[in-house]
């Protein structure tokens, strides 16, 4: 496979976990506990309208991976925020998690993928096309 294809597929997978974590997970509340987790942290009152909305903005950083718009961007803003959710969760949610403390590792994962698609793939892509 080619570093293209392979940044290709990279992408589409990112893209993909976003979606299906904001569309199916939050917004069509296929995984009630993800409204749990924003009830525990921000509070139960307003957990539904608040869990649709880090839904919707999962989508739309789903749609923003797929644009390659200002990529380096995208990928800073997914790794501090997939760090950041992710730290927050493991303080004050962590019974609540799929994998308990051992999700904090699937995220570092996540982090890596998006780290070497975006700063190793594309950089490797961008010196072969020059």
């Amino acid at each position: 496979m080619t570093n293209r294809n392979k940044h290709i597929a990279i992408t589409i997978v990112i893209a993909t976990v976003w979606l299906a974590n904001g569309l199916l997970c939050k917004v069509l509340n296929l995984v009630p506990r993800h409204e749990l987790i924003v009830a525990r942290i921000l509070g139960k009152s307003y957990s539904r309208p608040l869990t649709i909305l880090i839904g919707l903005s999962e989508i739309i950083i789903a749609i923003w991976t797929l644009t390659k718009i200002q990529l380096k961007l995208n990928a800073i803003a997914q790794m501090a925020i997939v760090a950041t959710m992710n730290m927050i969760e493991f303080m004050l949610a962590p019974d609540l998690l799929l994998w308990g403390k051992f999700n904090a590792f699937f995220a570092f994962l996540f982090i890596l993928v998006v780290y070497y698609n975006q700063f190793v793939l594309n950089k490797q892509l961008k010196q072969t096309s020059n």
